[in-house]
């Protein structure tokens, strides 16, 4: 399935959008826009002012790639620029149904039903979302303004939601871990993964018309010129309850030294990021913060997770090379998450009040088999490795009835009572074209 050794297609890393390859910056800052598109001619207007200011794959880190802006359609949106209805037919089925009509099968019912979702997620309105990353707000900025010449006091074109995100003063998400670590290699990207014993992903699991893992081209919406070097964004705005967090490892530990390794075995990693595989019995900070050890591992040495719960966050999104039923590399996707709202202070168990959480970004080639596999088979179900009825226990929609098995000798523990930890507030599936892509949308009229 993986790994055949044919030679390389070269990828169009000048037509590939910066957001679809590089990483995070770290540190960073952040901004989320949507848009909505009343007037396809001014979306279009629009669109060719904006392209400028987006990053493509091929610039330099040690330039511009520092700090970039990225662009994504969702189906509604390419219907309001205008895109032929030969070409929209052409988009898999997931994406033209949109993120909220999938709600059940991503387990986001009860309060992350949509009906309970930020507006304008999970209505038409939803037209375009525009990011920018950056290391700091002063290139944030920089990079941002000449993205709002393109959208702001434009009629026809209308902002209606936005998003500011930052890094924590911890460095790490709210729960209180250390986060982006684990990153496939993309084939021909020559941008390395974060872990060396993980072979690259062939480039059709993240960029539609090259090769993918099962050997034939990643399937692209027509025409051809739209299709290539594009790939889908998941979007999801995650509201964290980090009191409510912290109030469970209190009432099921006896001291806070058990509480934190509760965490961790949750997790599969200890606040640093230092991971149970190579680090069972305690943190190590310096593990931790070593990009070239805090992901060089595998699962061989533990069958039956004594170290790393089969059931733990870590371990259902990325089984590596677990015993599992199916291939985890068709599961693969890039990852990406930015903290939005401020810290819960240390210590606090009571919630504030504040919103708080994650804006998670998904990137892949293959919505249903990668995002919406992840989320229904192995977030909200333990079948995969034996365990029916465990749920993701940080991220899946528990509703107090759920548990957590954690392996240990000489009895397993059960962890019972899960409430829901995380709490969608809204999201949507996005488009993200080639450059050549976005100038055939921007031209439609032409």
């Amino acid at each position: 399935m993986t790994g055949s050794g044919e030679t390389q297609v070269p990828l169009e890393l000048d037509d590939i959008q910066s957001g679809a390859l590089h990483s995070r910056p770290t540190p960073y800052a952040a901004h989320y826009v949507v848009l909505r598109i009343d007037d396809g001619g001014a979306g279009r207007e629009m669109l060719r002012q904006l392209l400028p200011a987006v990053g493509t794959t091929s610039l330099a880190p040690e330039r511009d790639q520092q700090a970039w802006v990225s662009v994504g359609f969702s189906f509604q949106g390419l219907k309001a620029l205008g895109v032929p209805q030969d070409s929209l037919a052409s988009f898999p089925e997931e994406f033209r149904q949109g993120m909220a009509a999938r709600a059940a099968r991503l387990g986001d019912t009860g309060e992350s039903a949509p009906e309970h979702w930020e507006k304008p997620f999970g209505t038409p309105d939803v037209h375009v979302a525009v990011s920018a990353l950056s290391p700091d707000a002063a290139r944030l900025e920089a990079v941002l303004s000449r993205a709002r010449k393109a959208f702001e006091n434009k009629p026809g074109v209308t902002p209606i939601w936005k998003l500011d995100a930052h890094v924590l003063p911890t460095g790490r998400e709210a729960f209180g871990f250390k986060d982006a670590i684990g990153q496939p290699a993309v084939e021909g990207s020559g941008i390395p993964g974060t872990n060396p014993k993980d072979p690259p992903l062939k480039a059709g699991e993240v960029l539609l018309g090259y090769e993918d893992e099962t050997g034939a081209p990643s399937p692209m919406p027509r025409p051809q010129v739209l299709g290539r070097n594009g790939t889908y964004v998941t979007f999801r705005k995650l509201h964290q309850r980090v009191a409510a967090f912290r109030q469970y490892l209190r009432a099921n530990s006896t001291s806070p030294g058990e509480e934190e390794l509760l965490a961790a075995k949750m997790l599969g990693r200890w606040p640093s990021g230092a991971p149970l595989a190579l680090c069972p019995m305690h943190d190590d900070p310096e593990c931790g913060a070593d990009p070239r050890r805090n992901n060089d591992f595998l699962y061989h040495d533990d069958p039956k997770g004594l170290k790393t719960p089969h059931g733990s966050h870590i371990r259902r999104m990325n089984a590596r090379d677990s015993d599992i039923i199916g291939d985890p590399r068709l599961h693969r996707m890039i990852r990406r998450g930015t903290s939005y709202g401020p810290p819960l202070p240390d210590g606090a168990l009571e919630d504030d009040g504040a919103d708080r959480g994650l804006a998670f970004v998904f990137v892949g080639a293959h919505l249903a088999r990668q995002f919406e596999f992840v989320q229904s088979q192995w977030v909200k179900d333990g079948t995969f490795f034996g365990a029916t009825g465990d749920m993701d226990p940080l991220v899946g929609p528990n509703d107090g009835t759920t548990q957590l098995t954690i392996p240990q000798l000489p009895i397993r523990r059960r962890l019972q009572g899960l409430p829901r930890f995380v709490v969608t507030r809204g999201g949507e599936y996005f488009f993200g074209p080639g450059l050549r892509g976005l100038r055939w949308l921007a031209d439609l009229d032409t």
